[in-house]
This record gives structure tokens, C-alpha cells and sequence, in this order.
């Protein structure tokens, strides 16, 4: 047999990453590119978290800590759900993870058997179709869009599925990447009460909660305790690079999910684990940060609106907007390398988030500073109109 990659590295590129190579590349070049591709913060992480992280090196070995993460951080957490949500939570259910994506590999592996079908969103994030493939299962993609708010619901999914018990599964994200379109708690009651009833395992990616612009999100926790609930300290906490996120286990899955955690990453990262206990009281700088999202986010709006593009998801949350291109290309991803080429605009083709309608469509990050978002849309309001 000839040497290669296994089937299940034969998975698609990440194709934000992909752009923000060749905007990075074309930066290094001496030209002047804006950054929209990449859903990370434009500010470091709170001033709190780094004097935190400074302290420690000073004062700690940093070396490997719990697999499930230090003690002080998991209760710190479990507070959190109390403060922000009214419900309480057993430290001893979070389990602190190597960012959410270790999260995802988790949780995955812990709760299916290979050749389980799992149903998702699309468009949505393009990471879970593929950790999916990678690990032997079978992504089930649900076609979403403006008549169901881009979100599933029990219809939906009836109407899409063969049989209802067709899925081991169902991944839902409450704000979503890449539409910022959430599921008000009542609807998300019912998609709990209907995993609950035909057996199928729920999982909310809750990487955006804090970054909401009309309502706050509900967590699934509070429809039980069998949902695997997955968050971050990317998005609201500004700490992207810094490679951590958690997760609330149910029950029957805690001791699967801290041996693969022993065995897959030893331990979350303990300077990041550190710093994060600060990250808790610093949540009056972190909101000044959502309100530059929104007014980063009606500045774009009115800039597409002006140059006539009018379709898009409602960005109730997140830091996205998924527009719809398809009066000026029908090739997504040639329309985002000419913008790069000829604006020095980058932005991530909706392909990504869509193999079948993505075509159609580009995803924009406003998580940047708002002197780069008013200056990407000074250059596109110039350029949309002669795009096509």
C-alpha cells in the first residue's frame, strides 16, 4: 500500500483558514488588507486576564493540571451558569477543554458510535460536518433558511429526516455562525423535548452567548442535564488564542469524556486556565466590546443596503453577517479572492458554511476594531457596485 493520508484526513479545508493565509500572505507582501474572514475579536484579552497570566508565570510551575481543568476555574464556571442563567450547576459536571473545538472532539466521540448520523444546520459552521467525517460519522445536513429563521425546529427536521430515528444526534448554535440567528427558548424547549423523546442526543454550541443584540441566549441546560453544552472563551471573553473552552457533560457521559481527555490532551492549557479565573469580573469592558460589535454591525448593514445588497440572515448575535451575493456571482469563493485582489478586503465564501446553496453567498466578520470596519466599508460601498 502506498504511503498517505487515511480517509479520515481526506476531510475539506476550513476555507476561512485558507483566506486568512492568503490575506496574511498578501499583508506580508506590504499591502494593506482588512481582515472580515476570521470570527475572532479585533481587542486582546481583558487587561485583568493579562496581569493574571503575568502573575502566574511568576509565581506557578505551570505544568500539567487536571484533565477536566483546575478546580478553581470549574467552580468559577458552574457560578457563572448561576449568575447568568438562574440554574446550578455541579463543578464537577464542566469539563474545561483545549478551546471548544477539543470540546466538539469530545463530545463526539463520547456520545456516538461509528456510523452514527448526526444531524446539523447548513449553512452552519463547516467544523462540525468535518470532525464528523474525520471520526467516522455521518454528517445530516438540514437545509435551513429564512422561512425557519435559519435554525432547525421539530418540523423541519421531520421533514427532512427518512424516520425520526434516522439520527443519533442533532448539533444545534444559538447565536450561529455563520447566519447570527438564535433560537428563542421556547423553540429551543421544544428541539430539547424532541431529542428527549426519540432518543437522540443534543448538542449546543454555545460559543456566542454574551454577544446578543436584542435578547440574551438560553442555555440548553436549562431543558436537562442530557444535552452536551459547549462554550468557549473565544468569542464574549476576547481570548481566541489562548486555546480554551468547557463543556457541561451529562451524567452518563462524564467518566468516557475525562478518559478521552486524560488520553487525548493530558490537560487543558494551565497558563490559559490561570488567567481565565480573572476573565469572570471583567464583564463591563467585554460589553463595551458588544456594543462596538452592533454599531460595526448596522455600519455594514447600511453600507450593503446602499450598495443593493438586501438579503441577509437577521445577525441577532455572533459578530457575522451572511449576505446573500447571488444578483452580483454564483462562485462565492472567485468573488472573495477578488475582493482581496482588487480591495484588500477579506472575507470567507459561503461555501464554507454551505456545499450545495453557498455559491450564493459570503460571510463578513465585525469583530474588528471600528476604524477597519468603517474603512472595509468605505472600499466595498466602492466596489459592490461594479462587482458584478
Amino acid at each position: 500500500m502506498k504511503p498517505g493520508p487515511s480517509r479520515r484526513g481526506l476531510v475539506p479545508p476550513f476555507i476561512a483558514m485558507d483566506v486568512l493565509r492568503a490575506a496574511n500572505a498578501r499583508e506580508a507582501a506590504g499591502y494593506s488588507v482588512i481582515h472580515l474572514e476570521v470570527g475572532q475579536p479585533g481587542t486582546a484579552a481583558p487587561a485583568a486576564v493579562l496581569d493574571a497570566a503575568r502573575a502566574a508565570l511568576a509565581r506557578d510551575r505551570i505544568g500539567y493540571t487536571d484533565a477536566l481543568g483546575i478546580a478553581k476555574l470549574r467552580e468559577a464556571i458552574a457560578r457563572d451558569y448561576r449568575d447568568r442563567y438562574g440554574l446550578a450547576v455541579d463543578p464537577g459536571e464542566i469539563v474545561v477543554t483545549t478551546g471548544s473545538s477539543a470540546a466538539f472532539q469530545l463530545a463526539f466521540l463520547a456520545a456516538f458510535e461509528p456510523g452514527d448520523r448526526v444531524a446539523l444546520a447548513s449553512p452552519g459552521y463547516p467544523a462540525y460536518r468535518n470532525i464528523l467525517t474525520a471520526l467516522g460519522l455521518e454528517p445530516v445536513l438540514i437545509e435551513v433558511g429564512p422561512n425557519a429563521h435559519y435554525q432547525p425546529n421539530p418540523e423541519l427536521l421531520a421533514s427532512q429526516l427518512d424516520r425520526a430515528g434516522d439520527i443519533a444526534g442533532l448539533i444545534v448554535a444559538s447565536p450561529a455562525n455563520p447566519t447570527g440567528t438564535m433560537i428563542p427558548a421556547a423553540d429551543l424547549a421544544r428541539l430539547a423535548l424532541w431529542c428527549q423523546e426519540r432518543g437522540v442526543r443534543l448538542v449546543s454550541d454555545e460559543i456566542y452567548h454574551g454577544i446578543t443584540y436584542e435578547s440574551p441566549a438560553q442555555t440548553a441546560r436549562a431543558f436537562g442535564n442530557q444535552a452536551i453544552v459547549i462554550n468557549s472563551f473565544s468569542k464574549y471573553y476576547s481570548m481566541t488564542g489562548w486555546r480554551l473552552g468547557w463543556m457541561v457533560a451529562p451524567p452518563d457521559l462524564a467518566r468516557s469524556i475525562e478518559c478521552l481527555a486524560q488520553n487525548f490532551y493530558i490537560s487543558p492549557p494551565a497558563l490559559s486556565q490561570l488567567a481565565a479565573l480573572a476573565v469572570f469580573d471583567c464583564r463591563a469592558e467585554l460589553d463595551l466590546h458588544v456594543a462596538r460589535y452592533r454599531a460595526n454591525r448596522d455600519r455594514l448593514i447600511a453600507m450593503l443596503r446602499h450598495a443593493g445588497l438586501t438579503r441577509f440572515a437577521p445577525a441577532e448575535g455572533a459578530f457575522y453577517l451572511y449576505v446573500d451575493v447571488s444578483a452580483l456571482t454564483r462562485d462565492s469563493e472567485e468573488f472573495c479572492r477578488r475582493m482581496l485582489a482588487e480591495t484588500g478586503v477579506a472575507t470567507t465564501p459561503g461555501r464554507d458554511f454551505d456545499p450545495v446553496h453557498g455559491g450564493d453567498w459570503i460571510r463578513l466578520s465585525f469583530a474588528g476594531s471600528s476604524e477597519d470596519i468603517a474603512e472595509a466599508a468605505t472600499r466595498l460601498a466602492e466596489w459592490l457596485p461594479r462587482a458584478g
